[in-house]
């Protein structure tokens, strides 16, 4: 039997779109009954056409293994239909980008962060997390989330790109903007619909291209975008705008993201920190359990390019479908009995929180590093790290992350 979404009943499931919803923690109960009982669910939105939401593990890499029928670039990766003038923008994103034109923006980037070229940057990975702990050692009582989360990924991505140091703190307030903007404490004025921090990074990247430019080439990323070759020459000034907000969001946001929600997690499971205290072997397998188990991204959306179907349900051209990584990761046919729970010893882990096929994220390297990293660094430095309060999430169906995390911490 097939399903539509006019056949569909859709009242006896919660609104999974509604990002009130997420405001006291990922809904990991609705979406479990939604992947035995409607793992291909439509949800309606308010004043636009809904979507399918994609519940299992199987589904989900079967989505992200065929962009040749379900499309990042026509409508976009956020289920909220943006302007005509914003989504065209928005093509210059990698993350928006379909074959063959992917393929082509991504080739000239991907050495840049092979294994063993990000490999090198450890030592001050290293060295900037001891500066941040050593700070925040002096105030002891900190809000996690911001005041040591978010300083490493700021300075990491920072020099990478080759931004100057005065603008880290203003680049990662629009980078938190731009992921945030269902949450009207973080938004700023205007909100997702007036692109948030988007269109404010944007204006700034391309006016740090045509500086650039006008420079001698640095060993940083900046330049090799700017002199790299994407099929028909080098990106304009408009393209590498476009280029910069992905990569400096990403490497901003959902890595503050992966760093406060892990220390979380480890401090809601005592005994698997300790563990982890005492066996630093465990820290590669720790970092990849954060992963799963607190995915910093709730969704990503596809647009269907014919009509489909996907586990029996029929799926119109021009559909929107939204790759569940929060329920995926959850998915008791890959993760069995202890899909829901925490695990630092989970082997195999094949968690989608980095996506999957042509789209698997490429600053896998440096986020798994930064992550290993951060910790070790952090178990080294304190002897105590407690939470001093409840955290606070924020209000996206999104972004999946904590917007308040009060943490104590003494040598």
């Amino acid at each position: 039997m097939t399903t539509t979404a006019d056949s569909q009943d859709t009242q006896r499931f919660p609104d999974i779109y509604d990002p009130d919803l997420y405001v006291d923690g990922p809904i990991h109960e609705i979406f479990a009954d939604l992947r035995h009982n409607d793992p291909v669910h439509w949800q309606p939105m308010p004043d636009q056409p809904g979507y399918w939401a994609v519940m299992r593990h199987a589904d989900v890499t079967q989505v992200s293994r065929r962009p040749d029928i379900y499309s990042a670039e026509i409508g976009g990766v956020v289920l909220e239909d943006m302007a005509p003038e914003q989504l065209e923008q928005s093509k210059n994103m990698l993350l928006m980008m379909d074959p063959p034109r992917h393929t082509t923006h991504r080739k000239p980037l991907a050495e840049s962060f092979q294994a063993k070229v990000i490999g090198q940057m450890e030592a001050r990975i290293r060295e900037l997390c001891r500066a941040i702990f050593t700070e925040a050692a002096e105030t002891g009582d900190v809000e996690f989330v911001h005041d040591v989360s978010g300083s490493l990924p700021s300075q990491v991505v920072g020099e990478l790109v080759g931004i100057p140091e005065e603008d880290w703190d203003q680049i990662r307030d629009w980078a938190e903007q731009s992921t945030s903007a269902q949450d009207p404490e973080l938004a700023g004025e205007g909100g997702y619909r007036a692109g948030g921090g988007l269109s404010d990074m944007g204006v700034y990247a391309y006016q740090f291209a045509v500086k650039r430019r006008q420079e001698e080439p640095k060993e940083d990323l900046a330049s090799l975008i700017l002199a790299g070759n994407f099929g028909d020459g080098p990106m304009s000034e408009v393209e590498f705008s476009s280029f910069f907000v992905q990569l400096v969001t990403a490497g901003n946001d959902t890595t503050k993201t992966m760093l406060s929600s892990g220390l979380e997690a480890l401090l809601a499971h005592p005994d698997q920190l300790a563990d982890l205290r005492a066996d630093r072997s465990l820290m590669v397998g720790a970092v990849e359990e954060i992963l799963r188990y607190a995915n910093p991204l709730h969704y990503f959306r596809r647009t269907a390019l014919s009509d489909t179907e996907l586990n029996g349900v029929q799926i119109a051209k021009g559909d929107k479908v939204a790759m569940m990584y929060t329920s995926a990761n959850r998915d008791e046919a890959v993760f069995g009995d202890t899909a829901q729970q925490f695990d630092i010893r989970r082997s195999p882990n094949q968690h989608l929180s980095f996506g999957f096929a042509q789209h698997f994220c490429l600053g896998v390297h440096l986020a798994r590093l930064e992550g290993r990293v951060f910790f070790d660094e952090l178990l080294n430095t304190f002897s105590t790290i407690e939470q001093t309060g409840p955290s606070r999430r924020i209000r996206s169906n999104l972004n999946n992350g904590l917007k308040q995390l009060p943490i104590h911490l003494a040598r």
